[in-house]
């Protein structure tokens, strides 16, 4: 078995680690240069959410006319830039 060495190494080591990555991930220049970015990359943008869904079919249908009209707007806007090229 290991000595009174071992263990103090060991008491060392288990409360270096979370201290270290306390002070390297709670950093706010390393937040800010690393999180944010990739949480505009995950995420949508707070204009593209929908706050309130549909609770009746009539609302559902025009909801679904509308996000159907934009994807097909967006779909030709696409063509034409191809045949532009």
């Amino acid at each position: 078995m290991g000595g009174a060495n071992l263990e103090i190494f060991k008491f060392s080591l288990y409360l270096f680690v979370p201290i270290a990555a306390l002070v390297h991930f709670g950093d706010p220049d390393w937040y800010k240069n690393h999180v944010l970015p990739m949480r505009a990359k995950l995420f949508p943008p707070e204009e593209r959410l929908i706050r309130e869904l549909p609770t009746d079919q009539r609302a559902l249908r025009e909801e679904l006319a509308r996000i159907k009209a934009e994807r097909l707007a967006r779909r030709a806007e696409r063509e034409a830039d191809e045949n532009k090229s």
